[in-house]
């Protein structure tokens, strides 16, 4: 059996990444080759957003020194961790579709192979009207997120940009047909 392929979904704040992957989780709920992963946040359950599951930051650093996640990261304030068992699912030949971070990239591509970065985009003024709509943040936090500069992928991970630039609709079947195109689907 071959190994699934890991797809770690990145993109900056207001790209619609969440959104999207709601959206291409019920497109392929009928695919068992695809399976999304539930990442572990130090973020409140009802603080909006992805499904998660929602730690203490002290139980986070208990599951951390424990070995349960196959790789974790802290951006905007919270500690981020996916799960080990996905390293299991990935051994089956399932593809695993993870909700990342892009200073994450270089550590969970050297701890994971068959690693396949989607990068969601989008332009820089429809990203800071999202922002200013979800109205978690101020105009002065809007526009620090817009200039934020990650550094490059390492160039040994495959990178897929994925434009979120009209509506939902294509959005989804543009994230679908990269993960179907990417897990050998054609």
């Amino acid at each position: 059996m071959t190994a699934g392929t890991f797809f770690l979904v990145v993109g900056a704040s207001g790209v619609g990444k969440d959104t999207l992957l709601d959206g291409v989780r019920r497109h392929l709920a009928d695919d068992d080759r695809f399976m999304f992963a539930r990442r572990v946040i130090t973020r409140p359950a009802d603080a909006g957003g992805e499904d998660h599951t929602s730690v203490s930051p002290a139980e986070f650093a208990r599951r951390r020194e424990a070995g349960d996640f196959l790789a974790h990261w802290s951006a905007n304030g919270f500690d981020y961790g996916l799960p080990i068992a996905i390293g299991d699912e990935l051994a089956r030949g399932r593809h695993v579709v993870a909700n990342g971070s892009r200073a994450a990239v270089p550590e969970i591509a050297a701890r994971i192979e068959n690693t396949v970065v989607i990068e969601i985009t989008a332009a820089p003024e429809l990203i800071a009207q999202r922002l200013a709509a979800r109205g978690r943040e101020t105009r002065e936090a809007v526009a620090a997120r817009l200039v934020r500069v990650t550094p490059p992928f390492p160039e040994s991970v495959e990178v897929v940009r994925v434009s979120n630039d009209a509506d939902l609709e294509s959005g989804v079947a543009k994230l679908a047909a990269a993960l179907q195109i990417h897990a050998g689907a054609g």
